[in-house]
């Protein structure tokens, strides 16, 4: 029988070196099945003209102590000055990488070479903590401008490639998005999921972003269906980004309801991310463990 993808990735906690007599948060001795994004951690080191290197250790522990015990970390942590820092520390806080997420060009075959070799080359080194998935958000152009069909079905053409590749070495490839996709009625990501090959291309479906772009994320989830590998977890107040993941413009309880009615179990991903306009009243701990203890009551996690 075949695992869902939540509970192959949740085997994973079990396998690591999580150390079972640590208690976290309320109690808890074990780690949540939810995963979060490391994006939060990249705008706190800009706010304070830090490196990524600088503070990495302790976010890892503010990670693991907010009670996850899976991350989503991008290509900006895998450079090569960082890259074993970055392994080495998470497999010492037996926290797993099921998903890592590198961008890149695909819209232009030179281009997204260049963005498939290296999802090869950071998926191989990535496999040590559990990495079974890239996710790929193809760079939009500049401005923002739509991309013509041409390049549009080029752009599908890599993203199948790429799903390829990475299926050679047992890893998924999950095509993710950001605003420009949901441009003219969500033209790009409805050419994407009609033209690319649901064996090679999976989708991460970001629902904050969808909402941001004028977008239905039911509608979008509902098309995609089983194909949909993730679930990106993020809230907003009249599309300003709050500083935990909670009640706001996007209702997730349909949204949990969805994926019952559908019966798929993609891995959900809390991402918190700071508009220049949000207030930020606690320290990033409380606001991650705030975020992961509503998404275990919306998503019944527990």
């Amino acid at each position: 029988m075949k695992l869902s993808r939540r509970r192959l990735f949740g085997s994973l906690l079990t396998l690591s070196a999580w150390p079972s007599a640590r208690v976290l948060g309320q109690g808890r001795a074990t780690p949540s099945p939810l995963s979060v994004e490391g994006y939060i951690y990249i705008q706190q080191q800009a706010r304070l003209k830090q490196t990524l290197a600088e503070g990495i250790d302790t976010f890892f522990d503010t990670v693991r102590d907010a009670g996850f015990g899976t991350i989503e970390l991008s290509d900006p942590f895998m450079t090569p000055d960082l890259r074993s820092r970055v392994l080495d520390g998470l497999a010492k806080r037996g926290l797993s990488m099921p998903s890592i997420y590198v961008g890149g060009a695909m819209h232009e075959e030179r281009l997204a070479d260049d963005t498939i070799a290296r999802s090869i080359d950071i998926a191989k080194a990535c496999r040590a903590v559990g990495c079974r998935a890239i996710v790929g958000n193809p760079s939009p152009k500049a401005a923002s401008a739509e991309k013509t069909d041409d390049e549009l079905a080029v752009q599908a053409r890599m993203q199948n490639r790429v799903g390829a590749a990475l299926g050679e070495i047992d890893v998924e490839y999950w095509t993710h998005n950001h605003t420009p996709e949901m441009r003219s009625q969500a033209r790009e990501w409805w050419h994407m999921l009609r033209n690319t090959d649901p064996r090679r291309v999976h989708v991460a479906l970001d629902i904050d972003w969808v909402h941001q772009g004028d977008q239905d994320p039911l509608a979008l989830l509902r098309a995609a269906g089983p194909r949909v590998a993730s679930l990106h977890l993020r809230s907003s107040t009249k599309k300003r980004w709050q500083e935990s993941f909670g009640e706001g413009d996007v209702d997730y309880r349909p949204i949990a309801s969805a994926l019952k009615a559908m019966t798929i179990d993609p891995l959900l991903v809390v991402e918190l991310a700071y508009h220049p306009e949000t207030v930020v009243s606690r320290p990033l701990l409380e606001n991650l463990r705030m975020g992961r203890e509503y998404a275990e009551r919306v998503f019944a996690l527990r």
